[in-house]
């Protein structure tokens, strides 16, 4: 078996130069978003969410996101999951894009803010039906006695509400505003590309280098 130090992989793709960023982050987000999906990347909406509890402990996990413009990055869940607990306590996270097959990532820290009910609502709408029945049969997070009272609570919430279950009040939508984003693209020797995005306090950004 080879070890794990030996384990590496040199980054040749592509580039990134101050010249090819789009002075907005959210533009510039939304082109690399386009290419991952046009490379037929599996799942590119997928991305890492870190949240921290009021003892300062950290907690990451994978959510899918739902929308991206102006405001900030949006994704939707449980609000009473362990996520949404630690978001109530301390609504500040971070996200993280992996496209390894581009070689590229994208770091966005910042404040978090439930959609609104209207928002919330379009979305859940929008799901398939097991997907609305399983937000109500599903309290993320908590502690179930077996799978089989899982899909026993399932049927019941399917005989209870039939092919139109309304929006629990309990799930719904945040919204990471960011405060920060950070392109990171792969290069040759570990001497990355990174490209830093800060809000400048005037409605704007200032764009910096990062040393890999």
């Amino acid at each position: 078996m080879s070890s794990l130090a030996e384990l590496r992989k040199n980054y040749s793709l592509g580039s990134l130069d101050e010249a090819d960023l789009d002075r907005d982050p959210i533009r510039q987000f939304d082109k690399w978003f386009a290419q991952a999906i046009e490379a037929q990347l599996p799942e590119p909406n997928a991305m890492t969410l870190a949240t921290v509890d009021p003892r300062g402990y950290p907690s990451a996990r994978i959510v899918l996101i739902k929308g991206a413009d102006a405001r900030g990055f949006v994704f939707f869940t449980n609000y009473e999951s362990r996520k949404g607990r630690e978001i109530a306590d301390n609504p500040r996270a971070s996200l993280l894009f992996h496209w390894i097959e581009l070689e590229r990532q994208v770091r966005i820290e910042g404040s978090v803010e439930q959609t609104s009910a209207a928002e919330s609502d379009a979305y859940y709408a929008s799901r398939p039906l097991a997907s609305r029945i399983g937000a109500w049969a599903s309290e993320q997070s908590q502690v179930i006695e077996s799978r089989a009272a899982l899909e026993a609570r399932e049927q019941a919430v399917r005989a209870q509400y039939g092919d139109h279950p309304p929006r629990p009040p309990h799930w719904g939508g945040y919204r990471v505003v960011p405060e920060t984003i950070e392109f990171w693209q792969g290069r040759p020797s570990r001497l990355h590309d990174r490209m830093r995005y800060t809000r400048d306090g005037r409605g704007g950004w200032q764009i910096a280098r990062l040393s890999p």
